[in-house]
């Protein structure tokens, strides 16, 4: 299958790599110093497994590509602006994965999608929840930090549910473990709470998420946490506390040598993710009348610390 992945950050690169060596023809959209490492050397997998793939990379899609399908794979701040880019260089909808962090991501991508010239973008996208870890290293090479897995949501019985199974087909057959959830809504919801508890303090005080299971850090992470459980329930899922800890447990266990997202954003002086996740449920919470302290607050520090590593060189 012709697979256009458009984001060649840490996850982008990975699902690249495991795609292309289950025998898919990918093209990568990546910056161009991953490019030419890719160009030169191959992509190189560390971690979990080792080993260097050849793939086709570009800095640009040009218009007339061809593709069977996609996978949106930026930043949530990039999501529009990439959305668009790619449906003006792919003129024929095709099916599209949205596998990115936060809330609102749907809209944002078929908004970026219509602008490029897609009609009825909401037919060909796909949400995603995506658990796999990834670490950027360097151009031409990502790290597979953990287990992790591909959330896609449950049968609708709609049309949808062909495209679902598309993409659930193409992961599996890569490797990379895929689970149908009948409860799609509250899976997101789910992945924004230890986001909105993990990336903010794993960024600020400069830790790989395994250090979250220590003191000071496990308090500051569960205070955030629980103010997200606010904004969750205070929008119709109403997880409660214990669930919420274990999933962050696990996940920080799960993933205890990863460097967050978030944390690799502001090491490398690029945008971060801060507004997609803590300020998306500040917003959902204050529409109901809810302050979250304990988020406003972290987010005012992700947002110093990102503008004070501003200027550095942006990998991917």
């Amino acid at each position: 299958m012709q697979i256009v992945v458009y984001g060649g950050g840490a996850v982008g690169s990975l699902f690249a790599a495991r795609l292309a060596r289950a025998g898919h023809s990918i093209l990568l959209i990546a910056r161009p110093d991953h490019v030419r490492a890719i160009a030169e050397r191959g992509l190189r997998v560390e971690g979990t497994t080792e080993e260097s793939v050849r793939l086709t990379a570009a800095s640009e899609i040009a218009t007339g590509s061809g593709a069977e399908a996609a996978l949106l794979t930026v930043k949530t701040f990039d999501l529009a602006d990439a959305a668009r880019r790619l449906a003006r260089a792919l003129p024929t909808p095709v099916p599209t994965l949205l596998p990115q962090n936060g809330l609102g991501v749907e809209t944002l991508a078929e908004e970026g999608l219509a602008a490029g010239g897609w009609r009825a973008p909401a037919d060909w996208t796909v949400r995603a929840v995506s658990t796999v870890p990834a670490t950027w290293i360097a151009p031409g090479v990502v790290r597979a930090a953990g287990t992790g897995e591909l959330l896609l949501p449950g049968p609708s019985g709609t049309g949808k549910d062909a495209l679902v199974g598309r993409f659930e087909r193409l992961f599996a057959g890569a490797g990379i473990p895929t689970r149908l959830v009948p409860e799609f809504d509250r899976e997101v919801w789910r992945k924004a709470l230890v986001n909105a508890a993990i990336n903010p303090v794993t960024a600020v005080r400069g830790v790989p998420n395994g250090r979250l299971m220590d003191e000071p850090l496990r308090s500051e992470a569960l205070g955030l946490l629980r103010e997200a459980l606010a904004a969750a329930r205070a929008n119709g899922f109403d997880f409660s506390e214990s669930e919420a800890v274990r999933d962050l447990e696990r996940i920080a266990r799960a993933t205890a040598t990863n460097r967050s997202s978030m944390l690799q954003d502001i090491e490398r002086g690029r945008p971060t993710e801060i507004d997609a996740i803590s300020g998306e449920l500040l917003r959902r919470a204050g529409a109901h009348g809810l302050d979250l302290p304990l988020t406003r607050k972290i987010i005012a520090e992700v947002q110093r610390r990102a503008t004070g590593r501003a200027g550095r060189p942006q990998p991917s």
